[in-house]
């Protein structure tokens, strides 16, 4: 497919994902399906701002099995069929809970095959449940199977990719992320989040081991941050040790719980500020020629996850410049004096 040809971007969903409802156990549950309604409803008003929209098929079990122990995928299988029930305190499965985490990895793998084959230069997979705290072995934080980390792995074993970047800006560590591959050089995974928010977990010296030290980039912010400091990190910290990764994938736990508006964390970041981060991983993966795909993590305001999802995509298949952030004197410093034990910044 020409360039000419292509759309502007890739967007996968499917039907199924709605089907996930913790409220029948919790009613309180912050992901519920009003998040993908309120993002759909939105972007098909504006006719997807150009997209591309995709349903996604699901995942197989195998592929789920790339990252996931066989035994954790039947436990999840298995308590959806006996009628759902808690994995734990915040995380719950119902009877549709397996199907909806099939469709969800399914999305992530579909949009990698499609960007990797080179049908769009970029994707954005609106998925949920939501997937970077899943480890290969236990479901947590909402989350039942590690869509992005399924995703990224697929790639590598079935496509042929070497190399891959996850960037990860929920406002939460993605600790399922950084555990599936903390003894990897394959993957670079890269994670801003809110420093003693759940999970606990994405301290600096958190940085890999064997193979893989160095391999895991863990910068958390102070409570009250502000977009300044996480473009600061992405642009002066982040990217710079990615270029000299030199990734053929770049993926994104795109979470947007570290919205001001957001109530389960305490950053400060505005809708634009997510459009900005956009801009530069953008503007990173285009000097190199790689494709950018999304996954959909946190952002539990339903209309405010809306305008951030489309203004991502905006920004991710636009041409608008991206705007240097000044580095924290103090914060994007100590940052990246960690980080270059390992990576020329």
């Amino acid at each position: 497919m020409s360039p000419s040809d292509r759309p502007r971007g890739l967007y996968f969903r499917d039907p199924a994902c709605l089907e996930h409802d913790p409220r029948g156990q919790m009613l309180t549950a912050p992901d519920t399906p009003r998040r993908l309604l309120a993002v759909e409803g939105h972007l098909r008003a504006l006719d997807w701002v150009g997209w591309e929209p995709r349903e996604a098929g699901p995942a197989l079990e195998r592929e789920v099995e790339l990252i996931h122990s066989a035994r954790h995928v039947a436990l999840i299988r298995e308590l959806a069929a006996a009628g759902g029930g808690p994995v734990d305190p915040e995380t719950w499965v119902g009877k549709e809970s397996y199907r909806a985490a099939l469709h969800a990895a399914g999305a992530a793998i579909g949009m990698t095959r499609a960007l990797v084959a080179g049908e769009a230069c970029c994707g954005f997979a609106a998925v949920r449940p939501p997937g970077h705290h899943a480890t290969p072995h236990q479901a947590m934080g909402f989350c039942l199977f590690n869509n992005i980390a399924i995703a990224a792995e697929f790639a590598i074993r079935e496509l042929g990719v070497d190399r891959v970047l996850i960037l990860d800006w929920d406002v939460h560590h993605g600790n399922g992320t950084n555990d599936a591959f903390r003894e990897r050089d394959d993957v670079l995974f890269a994670s801003i989040h809110e420093a003693g928010a759940f999970p606990g977990t994405g301290r600096p010296h958190d940085v890999g081991t064997g193979p893989g030290e160095g391999y895991s980039i863990n910068l958390p912010v102070p409570r009250g941050s502000e977009g300044d400091l996480w473009l600061s990190l992405i642009e002066h910290v982040i990217l710079p040790a990615a270029a000299s990764f030199d990734p053929q994938l770049v993926l994104i736990s795109a979470g947007y719980d570290a919205h001001v508006e957001d109530p389960l964390a305490d950053c400060r970041l505005e809708t634009d500020s997510f459009a900005e981060m956009a801009r530069h991983v953008r503007d990173f993966a285009a000097t190199r020629g790689v494709p950018v795909g999304a996954v959909l993590e946190g952002g539990y305001v339903p209309e405010v996850l809306a305008d951030c999802v489309r203004s991502t995509m905006v920004a991710l298949a636009g041409e608008e410049p991206a705007v240097s952030a000044a580095p924290d004197a103090l914060l994007t410093s100590r940052a990246a004096a960690h980080v270059a034990h390992y990576w020329p910044l």
